[in-house]
């Protein structure tokens, strides 16, 4: 009898500590605790993002450019060198939908259609900013230079873990302005 009480309470404490397990991982990405807008604005290079089908026809050279409207969205415009030559450029806006950190906001290149984006990471004189949101499909770094140096990314992606992120799934990005 003692056996199997035993055995009984190990099951329930290894699917207790499965099913506790599968829920953290399933957590949402922590955001920073906030995001000063004015000092996000404005160009921002596109070192590393997972593969995504919007920007599949992307190679290098990617940047996205952010400025404050007047009704307190933010208008956002994408750019890159496509692999057949020439620039394709991306014109939407984005929302903040947590005022409390302005982390969160949602964006729209396509109206109605919106897209989560969550700054998960900031540098501290906003040289960088590591980009995610809830269901973890999508990821971007980020810089204000269009080079990042290899101890800063390395630090990056080596955090990503902490946040549901795979670093391995990570493609760089070409940039060919050294600016």
């Amino acid at each position: 009898m003692k056996l199997h009480t035993l055995l009984l309470m190990s099951g329930t404490l290894f699917v207790g500590l499965a099913v506790r397990h599968a829920a953290a991982s399933d957590a949402p990405p922590q955001t920073v605790a906030h995001v000063d807008l004015q000092r996000y604005m404005g160009r921002w290079y596109e070192i590393a993002r997972y593969p995504n089908r919007f920007e599949r026809k992307c190679v290098e050279d990617i940047t996205a450019t952010y400025e404050l409207r007047p009704d307190g969205r933010v208008s956002v415009v994408n750019s890159c060198g496509k692999a057949t030559g020439g620039r394709s450029v991306a014109s939407g806006w984005a929302k903040v939908i947590d005022t409390a950190t302005n982390a969160k906001l949602r964006v729209t290149f396509f109206w109605p259609f919106f897209g989560d984006y969550w700054v998960l990471e900031l540098g501290r004189n906003y040289e960088y900013a590591v980009i995610g949101e809830p269901s973890g499909k999508y990821l971007w770094i980020l810089s204000r230079t269009p080079q990042m140096d290899e101890v800063t990314y390395s630090d990056i992606t080596g955090r990503l873990a902490a946040n549901g992120y795979d670093a391995a799934r990570l493609i760089r990005v070409k940039q060919t302005s050294a600016e």
